[in-house]
């Protein structure tokens, strides 16, 4: 049955409606989705071209967390909640679920989640017990399965490592500290860079990935994130780049117009300044 004309007033309402919360997102989505009147590139899209951007979203969450840029995160939040309505839409229309089953299923999950919470369990457990009850819920919930079952394929590569690696400590394969993950690296670090002239691309890839997965072993053992440990990295980097570029433009020059020795003693600068600017 096509909408009335009253349907279709609440509805545009409803869009224009800065306080309708989730409502009027949901709305708002399904306009775009409308096969006669909806957005050309979104009535394009399906589960697999969405995904990348969903992604992308959460690693922008991740970006303004890092730089405690609360202003932005609000916005951030906004764009990854639509992800999940846009999914939601588009499975609801193929008949598979829809938003409120979406809800549902995590507020249910939750629940059972946390007993201690939500049920009659004792709250008097540190939170290595409560992460120890989660993992045990959680494969509860699998049932019958191989332990390595279950970890996403989508995850970054670094994020996955680790939760294998965790998988398979929890059933004791697992190096029993940080000085055999130490030498497992130097290790193979060695016998890629003495046998790189002899390999093919594929088996120096392949040498390198075996690198690493022990590198992200040893973030796991010394229970730093690998991938926000690289994020940050890759921030220094480009801050102490960046004031190179500041330094040789203060002369007339871009970092082309300069060589490896001054920039690098441009780095080491770049390094003083910062650890001045901690010391403060």
């Amino acid at each position: 049955m096509p909408p009335t004309s009253d349907d279709l007033s609440r509805r545009n309402q409803l869009v224009h409606d800065p306080d309708g919360g989730l409502p009027r997102l949901r709305e708002i989505m399904a306009r775009l989705r409308d096969p006669a009147t909806g957005c050309p590139w979104d009535l394009e899209q399906d589960f697999a071209s969405i995904a990348p951007f969903t992604i992308e979203e959460a690693y922008e969450v991740a970006d303004a967390i890092e730089r405690k840029a609360w202003d932005e995160l609000r916005g951030e939040l906004g764009d990854l909640l639509f992800q999940s309505v846009f999914h939601a839409q588009m499975a609801s229309e193929a008949g598979h679920f829809d938003l409120d089953d979406v809800i549902r299923s995590i507020s249910d999950k939750m629940l059972a989640r946390h007993p201690h919470v939500f049920g009659t369990e004792s709250r008097d457990k540190s939170a290595e017990q409560q992460t120890a009850d989660w993992e045990a819920l959680k494969a509860r919930e699998r049932g019958p399965a191989r332990v390595l079952d279950g970890v996403a394929l989508g995850l970054p590569a670094l994020m996955r490592a680790v939760k294998l690696q965790r998988r398979a400590a929890r059933v004791g394969f697992d190096w029993p500290s940080t000085d055999e993950v130490v030498a497992k690296i130097a290790e193979e670090a060695a016998e890629l860079v003495e046998a790189r002239e002899q390999m093919t691309t594929t088996e120096v890839a392949e040498e390198f990935g075996d690198l690493l997965f022990v590198m992200a072993n040893l973030a796991r053992h010394l229970e730093v994130d690998p991938e926000a440990a690289l994020r940050a990295a890759n921030a220094k980097f480009t801050r102490r780049f960046q004031r190179i570029e500041d330094w040789l433009a203060e002369t007339g020059r871009r970092p082309d117009q300069s060589d490896l020795a001054e920039m690098d003693a441009l780095w080491n600068r770049a390094k003083a300044e910062e650890k001045a600017q901690v010391e403060k």
